[in-house]
């Protein structure tokens, strides 16, 4: 069947004449491209809650089984960014492994991640904006129409979200400028943002109380941590307390390190793929993993997890500061400054990972040509970059971040597990092709991987289930109504690969 026509490697690593991406970037810009897209807020909100519902003080040790559960991914999106050196991510690999259309469902999956996410982490961008500026933004310019307020006694509805749409035309009109140039910013807003978080972690090792982490793992035989509405936070007795407790943790702050597969979308603009990208990649996780597990220690040592059951979650750091390390609240506003750095960074990321994933995907005729057009003069994919800001831009402006949910998440977990099977794939239908990097302990590091990552999605609520299913079959009519029929693959013309001969900087 045409819709499974695959892509041999030779094809996607063929050169070709036509317009390119620059390389540009080495090793050290790919990692801090990687920890610009890792550390965000989920940092500073998904350690408290985690601690708080879940896994008390062992928080530490759900960032070490998420960042295990990352790693067995991450193998193999460095064996394939090494063996195929072009943009497109899970994209690509699928369709060198598996076909034509379970490439298109995951580049349609991607979506979900790159351009909601940025939509949704740009809205809460405009919230922590407004908190550093003492709420002097209007609520109407800072909301979207569908949200509403009592102020004096009057309601006052949003008009739409001017500061959300203020961060993604400056990171739009960056990433049309170059990749360098987007990476240099990139590499400026990851020092800042390190050295707040390692600032906190300094500061706050003095203000360790030690019987904050005892006992360090919560006895299996301890009271329900219970919400505010009496009910426990975890959905089985196992799950409360002891290791169940700090495996579910691990599913909350699982999504904090989400991103780190950006760094694949960049292959085509490496100066040394090969030997880059797996140290993007897995160098990013390894940095992250060290400061996640150093954060989380000092802030269930600083206050005690039972603080994070019903109050200080978002502005944990804040509440740990202000009421336990008194004398620092300049801190605390630093660490908002590094919340703001750390979302335009992860903007910054996942503008550009699904432009270059439409770039691919546009190459290949299953999206129009509009999507692969390069600027004359800075060789980036500009339109795509335009289309994709109107797109995210109205998205942000004018539907409230809640909606998005946890759709960013399935999608990327759908990613990570189509990329794991691949590697299985590929190692069955071709043992001789010369891997840079290998996966180690194939299969069964790569069936680790799907098993975590899909369990992670059965624990995800049914709605975001449906609704990420609704997306798929909407996918599914675009490829059948017009991909199908425009690709240059499936009509056995010569596919217009992105290419390995890139323009030099």
């Amino acid at each position: 069947m045409k819709v499974f026509v695959k892509k041999s490697i030779e094809q996607l690593t063929a050169k070709t004449d036509g317009e390119t991406l620059k390389r540009t970037l080495g090793a050290g810009s790919l990692v801090a491209l990687g920890i610009g897209a890792i550390i965000g807020a989920g940092l500073f909100v998904r350690t408290a809650a985690a601690a708080g519902e879940h896994a008390g003080p062992a928080v530490t040790l759900s960032f070490i089984v998420a960042a295990i559960g990352c790693a067995f991914a991450g193998l193999c999106y460095a064996e394939f960014a090494s063996i195929i050196p072009i943009a497109g991510s899970a994209y690509t690999y699928a369709y060198a492994t598996m076909g034509e259309i379970v490439a298109w469902v995951i580049g349609w999956a991607l979506i979900l991640e790159y351009a909601l996410g940025a939509a949704t982490v740009s809205i809460s961008w405009s919230e922590y904006l407004n908190k550093l500026l003492g709420g002097g933004i209007p609520y109407e310019w800072c909301h979207s129409p569908m949200e509403s307020v009592m102020i004096n006694g009057q309601s006052v509805h949003g008009i739409a979200n001017l500061p959300a749409l203020l961060i993604l035309v400056i990171l739009s009109l960056l990433l049309i400028k170059g990749t360098q140039e987007s990476a240099t910013v990139n590499g400026i807003i990851v020092f800042i943002k390190v050295a707040i978080v390692l600032v906190f972690i300094a500061i706050g090792w003095q203000y360790i109380n030690p019987a904050n982490h005892h006992p360090y793992i919560i006895p299996a035989d301890a009271p329900d941590i219970m919400q505010e509405n009496g009910k426990p936070y975890s959905y089985a007795p196992f799950f409360n307390h002891g290791w169940g407790g700090i495996i579910s943790g691990a599913g909350v702050v699982f999504f904090a390190f989400i991103g780190f597969d950006a760094v694949s979308t960049a292959a085509q603009e490496a100066k040394n793929p090969s030997r880059d990208m797996p140290i993007g990649i897995l160098g990013s996780l390894v940095v992250c993993t060290i400061l996640y597990i150093l954060f989380s220690w000092v802030l269930t040592g600083v206050a005690p997890y039972t603080d994070f059951m019903k109050s200080g979650k978002e502005a944990s750091v804040a509440f740990a500061i202000s009421n336990y390390m008194h004398g620092y609240g300049w801190l605390s506003t630093l660490v908002t400054v590094a919340i703001l750095a750390g979302f335009s960074s992860v903007i910054l990321v996942m503008l550009m990972g699904q432009s270059r994933v439409f770039y691919t995907m546009s190459k290949d005729g299953l999206l129009p040509k509009i999507f692969s057009d390069l600027h004359p003069k800075f060789k980036t994919p500009y339109k795509s970059n335009m289309i994709l800001f109107l797109f995210v831009g109205a998205f942000a402006a004018f539907v409230p971040g809640s909606v998005a949910g946890d759709l960013t998440s399935i999608g990327t977990l759908f990613a990570f597990i189509l990329v794991c099977a691949g590697v299985i794939l590929l190692r069955k239908s071709d043992p001789d092709l010369v891997r840079p990097f290998k996966t180690p302990l194939v299969p069964l590091v790569p069936i680790l991987g799907m098993i975590v990552c899909a369990g992670m999605i059965v624990g995800l609520p049914s709605e975001t289930q449906l609704s990420a299913l609704g997306w798929m079959i909407l996918g599914l009519v675009i490829y059948f109504g017009y991909s199908k029929n425009h690709s240059k693959l499936g009509k056995g013309g010569d596919i217009l690969p992105t290419a390995i001969d890139f323009e030099k900087q």
